[in-house]
């Protein structure tokens, strides 16, 4: 199979990954660089920018509306089909049985994605995860996309585009929700702009590297749900529940804020500059990064503080501290013969 890399290394073979600090070095070095030589940098230079780089053609943006409106009804379908019946079965408690469907469909959609990009990255002879600054060796504007990866792209965007309508109108709204639903636009926005200027082969390495913490987030929701099913306490996915949380906050942290900077931000940054050195709309791609990045913190200090209140018995009770829940806030002490339900690493109410 053909790569859009040209190469699979540079000359002097891959680039170690940097730290922390060459990434803030390096990468405002180079920016401030940018910035200038920068002579003709206004509205001007991006109008130009946009007729001779950007390739989006019209049947393209079609193919994604219409894979968002198959997804949402695909979700519609899946949740008056499957989901719901599925809770029902298994005699889920009522809010656990409505949360479900929701965390299912995210599931099922996050794992195929995700291991569809781990094939490309992994399976494949793409280079991009190991040495992520081939992602633009040999770029030329307007230039051929895979058929796999625009596949991976099609996908991400249409869900995308269905999931700033589902947390409108079909999600359950959470204290986090706005943030959220900034986060659906710029995904969306990085996805549509990075093919559209072909800067799809470190595109595909940032879907990788943030849809694994979606993937062990929702499946730890589901044992949550599962675990009081039946009105009994299932201590095996009650432990599930547990190290899927553990997991969750490992990945987290090691995907999202280690990985994704210093692989992804440190070739678009710095890196990116040398292989093009006149690389076409470099901050805008790089500021819709750095808030995701910022997002991606935002998000971790909830993690942090929700742990630490645990840890030292601030919280006997774990909720979701992305969820408005305005009656249990003003419900009584629970009853000793709710306490069972309640034991464990990851509470009834943590999701």
């Amino acid at each position: 199979m053909a790569t859009t890399a040209g190469s699979a290394a540079g000359p002097a073979g891959p680039e170690p990954m940097p730290s922390y600090a060459q990434l803030v070095q390096r990468g405002w070095g180079s920016a401030l660089a940018a910035a200038r030589g920068c002579a003709d940098c206004g509205w001007g230079l991006a109008r130009r920018g946009l007729a001779e780089h950007a390739h989006l053609a019209p049947p393209e943006l079609l193919l994604l509306a219409l894979g968002a409106l198959g997804l949402t009804a695909l979700r519609s379908a899946a949740t008056a089909r499957l989901f719901r019946p599925l809770a029902k079965r298994c005699h889920l408690q009522p809010k656990d049985a409505a949360k479900l469907p929701e965390s299912a469909w995210k599931f099922l959609f996050y794992l195929g994605c995700w291991s569809y990009s781990a094939y490309l990255l992994f399976g494949t002879d793409y280079p991009f995860f190991y040495d992520p600054p081939s992602a633009f060796y040999d770029w030329t504007p307007g230039m051929a996309v895979p058929w796999d990866i625009a596949t991976a792209y099609l996908l991400q965007g249409s869900f995308y585009g269905h999931s700033i309508y589902a947390t409108l109108y079909m999600d359950t709204w959470r204290k986090d929700s706005v943030v959220m639903l900034v986060h659906h636009v710029v995904t969306l926005v990085l996805i549509v702009s990075s093919y559209a200027f072909r800067y799809h082969n470190v595109g595909l390495l940032v879907l990788f590297l943030h849809d694994i913490s979606d993937v062990q987030l929702e499946f730890t929701k589901l044992n949550v749900y599962f675990k009081a099913r039946g009105g009994s306490y299932r201590r095996l996915h009650a432990l599930v529940a547990d190290l899927g949380c553990l997991s969750f906050c490992f990945s987290w942290f090691w995907f999202r804020l280690y990985w994704f900077p210093l692989k992804v931000l440190y070739a678009t940054c710095h890196t990116s500059l040398i292989s093009v050195p006149d690389i076409p709309f470099y901050f805008f791609f790089n500021a819709l990064l750095l808030l995701l990045t910022v997002m991606n913190v935002y998000w971790f200090l909830y993690i942090v503080a929700f742990a630490t209140k645990v840890l030292t018995g601030q919280l006997r009770e774990l909720k979701d501290l992305r969820e408005y829940d305005m009656v249990d806030t003003q419900s009584p002490k629970p009853s000793k013969a709710e306490k069972p339900l309640r034991n464990g690493l990851v509470k009834d109410k943590l999701f």
